[in-house]
């Protein structure tokens, strides 16, 4: 990333940043937030006191389990992991994504509801905003998708999809990561003959421990995909 950039995400006069996302994937990471604070070379204090500022803003992103059978600790709830997908892909944009990749699929419409289109494909059904002329079912169309649109989840901790603007999601396996200084593309191996991509950042690679093999989640907005008639060649 550029020096002169810092990634922030603004929600009611509070600024979430690096430092913000590194005390939730800690939190996710050891279970409690004294274990984030540990591990970050923080007071507990402080932590707490930066999560309920956060949390004034964004609303409830920590779980508290009081002891028991289970025992005790924290977990991330599904608004956090949101805020966490949405900071890794404005940091993946603002690392200089000129030539983000997409992946492109064909299928045939199977269902048209006003501007989008679930499509058949060979990885699943996609939804997806149609132009005008693919909005027709039975269409064979091409659908794309931009790598900065996808978030990858661990398998165990994938949001529901009622309570997720992002429905589309595929189930697959790392096949390949190339790594940059701030930003990975990973190919994802979910059944088709070609891999879906996802940008995602050096963090993420690691809070995910993402490698050939991985098994992972893809998720991704409807409005982040498109999808067009197919033209047949001559």
């Amino acid at each position: 990333m550029h020096d002169s950039f810092e990634a922030r995400l603004d929600a009611d006069g509070v600024a979430f940043d690096a430092a913000d996302a590194r005390l939730l994937a800690n939190i996710a990471e050891t279970g409690s937030v004294s274990g984030a604070a540990e591990s970050l070379g923080r007071s507990r204090s402080r932590c707490l006191a930066r999560l309920r500022e956060l949390e004034d803003a964004l609303g409830p992103l920590v779980e508290r389990r009081r002891g028991g059978s289970g025992g005790g600790g924290s977990e991330l709830t599904e608004a956090a992991r949101d805020v966490l997908g949405r900071f890794d892909r404005l940091r993946a944009t603002l690392s200089g994504t000129a030539d983000v990749p997409e992946t492109v699929v064909s299928g045939v419409v199977i269902r048209v509801d006003g501007e989008l289109c679930t499509v058949d494909t060979d990885a699943g059904a996609i939804r997806a905003v149609g132009t005008a002329s693919a909005r027709k079912e039975g269409e064979t169309v091409t659908v794309s998708v931009r790598a900065d649109a996808v978030t990858l989840h661990d398998p165990a901790d994938v949001p529901d999809a009622g309570a997720t603007s992002a429905r589309n999601r595929l189930s697959g396996s790392v096949s390949a990561v190339d790594r940059g200084d701030a930003v990975a593309t990973v190919a994802i191996d979910v059944g088709r003959r070609r891999s879906l991509s996802a940008f995602v950042t050096a963090e993420s690679v690691e809070r995910l421990s993402l490698a050939p093999g991985t098994a992972v989640v893809a998720t991704w907005k409807a409005t982040a995909t498109r999808a067009t008639p197919t033209v047949a060649a001559e």
